[in-house]
């Protein structure tokens, strides 16, 4: 069993949402398709697409509903087995898991994110043996809900990019958005929201390291239609972006008016080990 890096952190951390005139709020917690990518470079500059080769990827994101009487123990068996499941299975090229604590408005407490290649090895994932031995023993027996989405994006064609290796990646706070669009937002409104937040946190590269986004393709867990998972350098970087101006306006102007729900979480990233359970 690996000693989880991704446990509590030391310091309290803030659960984020939306209010309802758009405004980010702080929660205090017990713990700390048109797809455009982002990778950290450079100035506080935004990044030319023709200068930047991409290379497509799947991402997963999996949010949870902890019960309240989940022990530490149990809790950290939990992100441990979900952690090592890569060491485990073909196919994984990337993955975070950690504690959002209790909360926000949906009541989710657990994240996992997970990178693939391709659809089809995210379709082997959900069906691989070990990891649904994992879900039955160390999961769903400890939470009440579970939330799924799938989505397709890209990353600069680089090894340290698209396996999110590398020092700067040891680190940080993992941020995930998901919004769900109104069925009379139209689908210029969608994409001009989703271009300006790419374009947003593709211009500041001192506060992010990567940044990834897309429409939700999971068929059978549509709550939410689109997300994004950003990586931030450190918990005061993803403070930084969301109490600024830009990211308000921009979520006041382009998202506010055509969505019909939204939820902002983050964890803490630590560097981990590499036993496997």
């Amino acid at each position: 069993m690996i000693h989880q890096a991704l446990a509590l952190p030391r310091l309290p951390h803030l659960s984020t949402g939306f209010g309802s005139n758009g405004d980010v709020f702080f929660h205090q917690s017990r713990t700390k398709n048109q797809v455009l990518a982002f990778s950290a470079a450079g100035d506080d500059q935004i990044s030319s697409s023709k200068t930047i080769q991409t290379r497509k990827v799947v991402e997963h994101v999996s949010l949870l509903k902890a019960k309240e009487s989940l022990s530490e123990e149990k809790e950290k068996d939990m992100l441990d087995y979900l952690y090592t499941c890569q060491y485990q299975m073909r196919g994984i090229v990337a993955i975070s898991v950690g504690s959002i604590g209790d909360r926000n408005s949906e009541g989710y407490t657990h994240a996992l994110f997970v990178r693939f290649q391709r659809k089809e090895d995210l379709e082997k994932f959900y069906e691989n043996p070990l990891f649904l031995k994992v879900l039955s023993e160390h999961v769903t027996p400890f939470c009440h809900g579970l939330t799924n989405v799938d989505y397709e994006s890209e990353v600069e064609d680089d090894i340290l990019s698209i396996f999110r290796k590398g020092e700067e990646y040891n680190y940080g706070e993992e941020f995930v958005l998901l919004v769900t669009f109104a069925k009379n937002a139209s689908e210029k409104n969608i994409k001009d929201a989703m271009d300006s937040f790419a374009q947003l946190t593709s211009s500041l590269p001192s506060l992010i390291v990567q940044s990834t986004q897309g429409s939700n393709f999971n068929d059978s867990s549509k709550e939410f239609t689109h997300a994004a998972v950003v990586r931030f350098r450190s918990f005061d970087a993803m403070e930084i972006f969301v109490e600024g101006r830009e990211y308000k306006d921009m979520w006041r102007s382009q998202f506010e008016p055509f969505i019909e729900k939204s939820v902002a979480l983050h964890f803490s990233v630590d560097p981990v080990g590499t036993d496997v359970m």
